[in-house]
Order: structure tokens, then C-alpha cells, then sequence
């Protein structure tokens, strides 16, 4: 995780600034600017009307009683598509517009879900990493549960009961004094 982190925070800012600096003496001050506020521009509405249509095809498939994991996996890819385009630089810039060209992000997202195992299980589903998920029972299923029936406990006996002292304390409560 701290490999991940530096690279986010001290790596990709130092070769924002190196190319600012370039693209900046290439072509001046306010045209390098104005590139920047373009592309975000530029960016913010291309993820727009590219999430509007994802939203759209999940909508079909959902009506058409399908999973749509694939499209939810490229609607993800669209919000960081976004959030590269926006974060100024041209680096970042030129990552988000991949991401954001249908081609690479679905062939992106078809590597990213053959890396996600999807267990379809009837009212719900588990995801994880690997050939168990993350573990062998479902996120929600605990394995000492004292209200799951099992067989091997022997016989259940449902019923009722009244308590009588309980309801004679109950009754002297209610009398007006």
C-alpha cells in the first residue's frame, strides 16, 4: 500500500510538474493554461454523456434480467476517468482520455472482472480475489449463527407461553388511585 501511496502523492505530481514545465516553455504561460482548463472541460462533458449511456445499457440488462457486471465495472472506470481529467495535469489528462475511449476501458474492464471471481447464489452474490472469494461462506453468513436451524441439533418445538404473576402485577397497575 505505501508503494501505491508514494506513487500517487509524490511520483505523479514530480512528472506533472516536469511536463508543465516543458509543454510551459514550448508553448508559453496562458496557452499551457488554457490547454489544462480545456481538457477538463472537455473531459468532464466526454464522461457525461459516456455515463449516461453505461447507465442506460445497465438499465437494459437489468431489465432484461442480466448481470450487468460489466457495465457497472465500466461505469467505476468512468468516475476515475473523471476524477483523472479533472485533477490538472497533462499526464493524468492523458490517462482519464483512455480510460474514457470505449475500446480500452471495455477491454480494461474485461481483465479487471476475469480477476473478480462473481458467485451468483440465488438472493445474492460474493465477489473476491482468488478461486474462494474471500472465504468460503457468503459476507453476511456467520459461522456460529445461533439462530441458524441445523439438522443436527435435533427437534425444534415452537410455542407460546404466559407468565400469570407478571399479569396480576399488571392489572393492580392499571387501576386508577
Amino acid at each position: 500500500m505505501f508503494p501505491v501511496l508514494l506513487l500517487l502523492f509524490i511520483v505523479v505530481p514530480i512528472i506533472e510538474i516536469a511536463l508543465f514545465v516543458q509543454l510551459g516553455g514550448f508553448l508559453g504561460l496562458w496557452p499551457t493554461i488554457a490547454l489544462v482548463l480545456v481538457t477538463a472541460i472537455v473531459g468532464a462533458s466526454l464522461v457525461r454523456s459516456q455515463g449516461i449511456a453505461t447507465l442506460m445499457s445497465v438499465q437494459s440488462r437489468l431489465q432484461q434480467g442480466e448481470l450487468p457486471a460489466q457495465q457497472i465495472v465500466e461505469g467505476v472506470m468512468l468516475a476515475v476517468a473523471g476524477v483523472l481529467l479533472l485533477t490538472p495535469g497533462f499526464m493524468t489528462d492523458a490517462l482519464g482520455m483512455m480510460v474514457l475511449l470505449p475500446a480500452p476501458r471495455a477491454m480494461l474492464a474485461k481483465q479487471l472482472m476475469s480477476r473478480v471471481k462473481v458467485q451468483n447464489m440465488g438472493s445474492g452474490f460474493s465477489a473476491g480475489f482468488g478461486s474462494q472469494g474471500f472465504g468460503s461462506q457468503g459476507p453476511f453468513e456467520q459461522q456460529d449463527d445461533p439462530f441458524r436451524q441445523r439438522s443436527s441439533e435435533g427437534d425444534v418445538f415452537d410455542g407460546e407461553f404466559e407468565r400469570k404473576d407478571e399479569q396480576k402485577e399488571n392489572d393492580t397497575d392499571r387501576r386508577l388511585h
